[in-house]
C-alpha cells in the first residue's frame, strides 16, 4: 500500500468537502466538471465510498469518489480522482486509491476496480497501472462510451479499465 505524506489525513468526505472538491476537479483541467451541487451530494450519499486528504488546515487537498456497481457489488467504480496542483507529485492520489480500495475489501468485501480514462491521460493510465501491479491484479481496457454516445458535443471515448481480482489490498 502506498503512503501518504505524513502531514496529511485521509478521511472520508464530509458535505462541508463539496466546495472543495468541486474546485480541485475545475482547476484539475482534465476532469469532466460536474456541477457543484453533484459534489455535494456525493460528499453526503457516497462518503462510504470515497475518501479525501486533508492538509494541515483541514482542508481537502485530493480526492477519489467512487461507488460500488449496484449490479456487482464487489467492483468499486472509481468517478474521479484529482488532487490539488500544490500538492501533486507526492504519490497521494495512490495513497487515496490504495486506502479506500484497502477499506472496501474489509467493509464489503470488493474485489475489483473499475474507471473510465480518456485517451491521452497519461497521469490516470499510470495511476490505474501502477495499482493494478501493486495488487497482482489482471488489468483489460476496452472502450466503454465512443464519442458518438456523447450528446453534449465533442467528447473523447471513455476507455474502461478493469482490474482485478486484487490480492489482499492490506498486504501491499
Amino acid at each position: 500500500m502506498t503512503a501518504a505524506p505524513a502531514d496529511l489525513l485521509i478521511d472520508r468526505p464530509a458535505v462541508t468537502d463539496g466546495a472543495s472538491l468541486w474546485r480541485i476537479a475545475k482547476d484539475s483541467k482534465t476532469l469532466d466538471l460536474n456541477s457543484s451541487y453533484s459534489y455535494l451530494l456525493w460528499c453526503r450519499d457516497f462518503a462510504g465510498t470515497s475518501v479525501v486528504a486533508r492538509g494541515a488546515d483541514g482542508e481537502a487537498v485530493g480526492f477519489v469518489t467512487g461507488y460500488v456497481r449496484p449490479e456487482d457489488p464487489r467492483t468499486l467504480l472509481v468517478w474521479q480522482v484529482a488532487v490539488d496542483s500544490a500538492y501533486r507529485g507526492h504519490g497521494i492520489a495512490a495513497a487515496l486509491l490504495d486506502g479506500l480500495v484497502a477499506r472496501l475489501a474489509a467493509e464489503r468485501g470488493v474485489t475489483g476496480v473499475e474507471t473510465t480514462i480518456t485517451p491521452g491521460n497519461t497521469a490516470s493510465e499510470r495511476l490505474f497501472t501502477s495499482f493494478a501491479d501493486r495488487h497482482g491484479a489482471g488489468l483489460t481496457r476496452e472502450v466503454l462510451f465512443p464519442t458518438e454516445v456523447f450528446p453534449d458535443g465533442p467528447h473523447d471515448p471513455e476507455v474502461l479499465y478493469r482490474i482485478g481480482p486484487l490480492t489482499d489490498p492490506t498486504a501491499h
